[in-house]
């Protein structure tokens, strides 16, 4: 290790999982003597080159079903086997990450606050709402406690929090939070895929790509209109609306017009699931999601 270090041409990474050190505490144990490099689950444009497949829709429904870590090329696209695997990470974040290091010993309330985070991806979270919720199913658990397992979740990089922005007073709020998962596989294992999920589920495909990529997140309040995301990096600003199809005047009246309603230059797009490209609406882009993934850095 000496010799390398001393000729100077090589870059030394010590890695491993360790539930005594997550990376909220870095900071506390190793201020100033780290670099932290946050590794994400395989990109759109990895998960195909990892797998070798070319771009399709059913390349795509791959990616979105089974999710981007690595070791699946290791493992045949079969629901059975790759839920099987997924499970066992999942477990292991749960017990070995979280579990073990809180002590936490209500273990079925934070499974069952995992289970409901998958089923309500990319709606604005309450934890007095939830706290409700698990009331009327004979479980008692404080908001506060809900709010805690949640940071402990995000710790152990299983979810993703994102605030709103208050468009009219530029200012992040506190309440309304959004969750997303690291990993779609991970989510699929613990809530099987629904054909009525892929909204949600193009919602956290595109959170995953912009963070990859980068951007920090936050939803747009823009009084009674939302923006799924504002993406922002190096001073430049983008925002972007996810919808499935755009058919229905209804549905285009909304997407492009909470976009309309900003009062900037910043660019701004909707991301959709089919395949139409070269539409635009007064300056606002239709982007289809596997162009999005491949083309947008």
């Amino acid at each position: 290790m000496r010799n390398f270090f001393a000729e100077g041409d090589y870059d030394i990474y010590c890695t491993g999982s360790n539930a005594n050190l997550l990376s909220g505490e870095l900071t506390t144990y190793l201020s100033g003597r780290y670099i932290e490099f946050k590794v994400y689950a395989l990109s759109y444009a990895e998960f195909l080159q990892f797998h070798r497949l070319n771009d399709s829709d059913e390349s795509f429904s791959k990616y979105y079903k089974f999710g981007g870590l690595p070791y699946l090329v290791n493992l045949p696209f079969e629901d059975d086997i790759v839920s099987e695997y997924l499970k066992n990470i999942y477990n292991t974040i749960i017990l070995k990450d979280i579990v073990n290091r809180y002590h936490i010993r209500q273990t079925r309330y934070l499974s069952d606050l995992t289970l409901y985070l998958a089923g309500t991806v990319g709606n604005l979270f309450s934890a007095n709402r939830i706290s409700d919720y698990l009331k009327s199913q004979r479980m008692e658990i404080l908001p506060k406690t809900i709010l805690e397992y949640l940071n402990y979740l995000s710790n152990a990089f299983l979810v993703q929090r994102i605030r709103p922005t208050d468009l009219q007073g530029k200012q992040l709020l506190r309440i309304g939070e959004k969750y997303y998962f690291e990993d779609l596989g991970i989510r699929h294992a613990i809530r099987p895929f629904h054909a009525n999920d892929i909204g949600r589920v193009l919602e956290n495909v595109v959170c995953h790509h912009l963070s990859l990529c980068g951007y920090s997140l936050s939803i747009g309040k823009n009084n009674d209109k939302e923006i799924d995301f504002i993406a922002e990096k190096n001073g430049e600003r983008i925002y972007i609306q996810v919808a499935t199809i755009l058919l229905e005047e209804k549905t285009r009246e909304r997407e492009f017009g909470n976009l309309l309603a900003i009062k900037d230059n910043y660019p701004k797009m909707v991301v959709t699931l089919d395949n139409t490209e070269g539409v635009s609406f007064q300056g606002i882009v239709q982007v289809p999601i596997r162009k999005f993934l491949l083309e947008y850095k």
